[in-house]
């Protein structure tokens, strides 16, 4: 909704050319009842980019954008939170969707996948600052009947096990954790508790570039950009940006004797107000 209460409209779409090269921006405003934007800018050629709209509820709240370019796609999801109860809204909601992302995954493997955004989940331990206050977590006393759904959303077994299925089946390398083995208790975390109160300093890295392991040798660097209990970084969020950079593609001899590797670059800013 914008100032004044009223539904944010759809857009997509945009052309912009500069000298010889055109450019193409997609966007969406997502219909929901607060401001969640995410969006894909990008300063390479892009053959065709849209906004994912299929028949599930998921896509007109603006969860998906998919942009295809020459030699990759690049998906950006906003992943529905696990919620804390076994409802149509929570748990059941996210199986759906893990289940139609893996068949996606799967079905798109004829072209390298990019995969970024907020994902909602914490694969292994080493993702949470607290393994055990995420694992203990629970919402005013409620304990799911199931173990593997007890625990912080995005810590629960099930989402844990399901995020390592999506992984193997889709061929996909998590990016971030190829480069950094060991855990970092000050830079390692894209999400951070409310400052005051039981969460304070209590972090989580649910915010990830995944790529395909097609492209695995071509990863330069993958970092995120908050730092420490106050939030460095963070830019009134409690998700920091994640960057991603890539070797060019080799094609054969370069004719640059000086080839700049960071040329391909992509970020995933994620601000939720």
């Amino acid at each position: 909704m914008d100032s004044n209460g009223n539904e944010n409209e759809t857009q997509v779409g945009s052309t912009t050319t500069c000298g010889s090269e055109r450019k193409d921006s997609r966007w969406e405003y997502a219909r929901l009842p607060y401001e969640q934007d995410d969006l894909v800018f990008d300063d390479a050629d892009l053959t065709w980019g849209d906004v994912a709209r299929a028949t599930s509820k998921h896509e007109p709240e603006g969860r998906v954008i998919l942009a295809e370019f020459e030699s990759f796609r690049l998906l950006n999801t906003y992943v529905p939170n696990n919620g804390w109860k076994d409802e149509e809204t929570s748990f059941q909601r996210r199986r759906k969707w893990d289940k139609r992302i893996i068949e996606f995954v799967v079905q798109s493997s004829d072209k390298p996948l990019i995969w970024c955004g907020d994902l909602n989940v914490s694969h292994e331990e080493i993702d949470v600052s607290h393994p055990e206050f995420f694992s203990a977590a629970k919402l005013n006393g409620y304990v799911p009947p199931n173990q593997e759904d007890c625990g912080q959303p995005g810590f629960t077994g099930a989402e844990r096990r399901r995020f390592s299925g999506i992984l193997k089946e889709g061929k996909l390398v998590d990016a971030y954790r190829l480069l950094h083995e060991e855990k970092d208790m000050e830079g390692g975390f894209s999400w951070s508790g409310n400052p005051i109160g039981k969460y304070r300093g209590k972090r989580m890295r649910i915010d990830y570039f995944l790529v395909s392991e097609a492209l695995k040798d071509r990863i330069v660097a993958c970092e995120i950009h908050g730092r420490g209990i106050e939030l460095n970084g963070f830019y009134g969020s409690d998700h920091c940006p994640v960057s991603l950079t890539l070797s060019q593609e080799s094609s054969g001899p370069d004719p640059d004797p000086d080839p700049d590797p960071t040329k391909a670059k992509l970020s995933s800013g994620l601000i939720n107000i």
